[in-house]
């Protein structure tokens, strides 16, 4: 007997190829067919089953880290998996561990910033994983200000070491991910102090536990920071504290292929350019933004199913109540957020491409796009990172009170997504990054310095503030050259805006903290233009697959017209469209939810999750929630015995009236 599909009907109503979709949405055939299998033997294994995680305590939650782990080394080598393989494989594990850091930051920092020596010596085990290493730069007291660092590493030429010592209680390296409990290295950033002078913030690779028993060496004081937000979630990750007692390390662990101290304790920068440093900040950007799209496509397939299950309200005659995926309320805070899916997955794309054109000009000594390339990278993970932890929270609430079990899967999901917000770039410190960018951009017009890139519409910056929307009808909005033409307005005026309040006050900085949250808005309608051209530019390519343009189509404009209706008071009060405009848009946005709402089910099927990746009873494939919530209900621990424990102890004598009454 066939398994019951209660999504049948919903996704017989799809006007598209959904095999073609999810081409489209992996990047390729290749990249579907290797995502595919992964998905599908992380699914199989028993070791890497999941659904019990939020019910183990933190050190059974630890161990089964560590033991996913090791079946995933294990299962790449006995596999002979390739490097693309095996970081999918990783991926779909979906569960924070060392090996993150250790490969995505640890082994990086080495490649970007060592010597050709220091990485024949270092990255052979690295990559073996004979020597397990984190990315130690973040202290109690220091996150943003990098150059706030209190940890010192100083040199001693009558040894030739370096001297690595936390001097005080906010020095402590705090945060990073692996050292808690597993690392057995890290690249150290501290102050590198020689010859009497303080030359700065220098990455140091420092060991430090035994290679043979584990326990820390010498002069190291190192631990798990402790239980951080939500069950299960980040908890399996060992987030570390780090303090150095006048830890002595060789002074060819300096990472030093950007500069070095001589054996007679002199600083010397080397001939490599500095700005090579942004390449690894520009790649580490580029991913997060990559998983920004897979996060938000989780929840929103989660909440779309399960919206397309439930039914409430609307029976007439004794017969079948309303889906609530039907209700326009629903639609317009859910559409929004599939739409987001697919164009925070085109940028992500994008800004692969935009790694691979940067690192090979950064080879070849062209600094050009660097500005523009790391204010576009510093914006997107920003923007990206923010929508999305809030978009996860607005999909549990779309699946009103089941979405709040840990079985929905969004708990968890939430928790385990919202540090993105704050590493690699606290999502203001990010935003006012690019905000500087653009001031800097507008002040060089004047010299006749013309914008590249993306900034590239800021070079008809007197067009666009003398510009007037054109639309007459609701259907106009759905001109990609009108819309672009707003969203670059709207940018424009806002930035020189900005601009224009900064010339008022006696010194930029001065300027920059008192209209510091006008400035983050800039960045931000930078940001969402961005986004939206790249979206527009992915439709400009050759789509295969009966349908699948048309629904892209639909989402593009969905993402454009919901961003212009969410930040309306920005668009009417630079006086880029009319408020009869504003209302046409919003009259084509429903318009735009009726055509996707038949094809709701098979644009999340599109992303092609497992139930095992999903972790979701309310977004399941079948679509049997109810069931499945019953079940689930029946394996919470307190289920294992009919009466409580604690029944003798607190509830019988309640129920006896064996307490005193109590006189008030």
């Amino acid at each position: 007997m066939e398994p019951l599909d209660y999504h049948a009907e919903e996704r017989s109503k799809a006007s598209f190829d959904v095999e073609e979709m999810k081409i489209v949405w992996a990047g390729s055939r290749h990249a579907f067919e290797i995502s595919d299998r992964a998905a599908r033997l992380v699914a199989s294994d028993p070791v890497f089953r999941k659904d019990n995680r939020t019910m183990l305590s933190r050190k059974e939650l630890f161990k089964d880290t560590l033991r996913k782990t090791a079946h995933a080394v294990k299962r790449t080598i006995e596999l002979n998996l390739s490097e693309e393989e095996t970081h999918t494989l990783w991926f779909y594990v979906d569960q924070p561990a060392y090996a993150n850091l250790h490969w995505g930051m640890f082994i990086p920092a080495i490649e970007g910033q060592g010597t050709e020596e220091q990485k024949q010596k270092w990255l052979p085990m690295a990559h073996n994983m004979q020597i397990i290493g984190c990315y130690a730069q973040t202290e109690l007291g220091h996150g943003s200000n990098v150059q706030g660092l209190e940890t010192t590493a100083t040199f001693d030429p009558q040894t030739d070491e370096f001297v690595i010592h936390s001097p005080t209680l906010t020095s402590s390296k705090w945060w990073p991910g692996g050292l808690g409990k597993v690392s057995t290295h890290a690249v150290v950033y501290a102050r590198l102090r020689t010859d009497g002078q303080d030359y700065g913030v220098h990455g140091f690779i420092v060991q430090l536990r035994s290679l043979d028993d584990h326990s820390p060496l010498p002069g190291i004081t190192v631990g798990d920071i402790g239980m951080k937000f939500g069950s299960g979630a980040y908890n399996s990750m060992d987030n570390g504290l780090l303090r150095f007692d006048h830890v002595r390390i060789p002074r060819n662990q300096m990472l030093m292929r950007l500069s070095q101290v001589t054996r007679e304790g002199k600083y010397v920068q080397s001939d490599v350019p500095r700005q090579l440093v942004y390449g690894t900040m520009v790649y580490v950007r580029q991913i997060i933004v990559s998983e920004a799209s897979c996060a938000l496509s989780r929840a929103v397939c989660i909440a779309t199913r399960y919206s397309a299950v439930r039914r409430q309200f609307g029976s007439e005659n004794g017969g079948p109540e309303t889906q609530v995926i039907n209700y326009k309320t629903q639609q317009s805070r859910l559409f929004p957020l599939l739409a987001s899916a697919y164009a925070f997955r085109f940028v992500g794309e994008w800004m692969k491409w935009l790694y691979t054109d940067v690192s090979k000009r950064l080879q070849a000594n062209d600094f050009s796009t660097l500005p523009e390339v790391h204010a576009c990278a510093a914006g997107l993970k920003s923007i990206t990172t923010s929508a999305t932890a809030d978009a996860i929270e607005e999909c549990r609430k779309l699946c009103g009170g089941h979405g709040y079990l840990s079985c929905s899967g969004l708990p968890e999901l939430f928790a385990v997504y919202i540090p993105n917000c704050t590493y690699e770039g606290d999502n203001i410190v990010m935003l006012l990054q690019v905000a500087r960018f653009l001031m800097k951009t507008i002040s060089r017009l004047v010299s006749g310095k013309m914008p590249v890139g993306t900034a590239a519409y800021l070079g008809r910056v007197e067009h666009l503030m003398q510009c007037h929307c054109e639309v007459q009808r609701a259907e106009d909005w759905l001109k990609h050259s009108i819309i672009l033409e707003a969203f670059e307005a709207r940018s424009a005026r806002m930035s020189v805006a900005c601009a224009e309040s900064l010339s008022r006050f006696s010194t930029p900085e001065e300027g920059f903290g008192e209209i510091s949250a006008d400035l983050v808005e800039a960045a931000v309608a930078h940001c969402q233009l961005i986004i939206v051209s790249k979206f527009i530019e992915k439709l400009q390519q050759d789509i295969p697959g009966k349908g699948v343009k048309t629904q892209l189509e639909n989402l593009c404009n969905v993402y454009a017209l919901s961003l212009l209706h969410k930040h309306l008071g920005h668009f009417l009060s630079t006086g880029c469209i009319t408020p009869k405009q504003g209302a046409l848009a919003n009259e084509q946005l429903r318009s735009l939810y009726s055509q996707v709402r038949p094809n709701a089910i098979a644009l999340v099927d599109a992303f092609n999750h497992t139930d095992h990746y999903l972790g979701s009873v309310l977004g399941c494939y079948d679509g049997n929630v109810y069931q499945k919530l019953y079940e689930e209900a029946w394996k919470s621990p307190l289920n294992d015995t009919v009466v409580p424990d604690g029944y003798d102890e607190y509830i019988r004598p309640l129920l006896k009236q064996h307490f005193r009454t109590a006189r008030l």
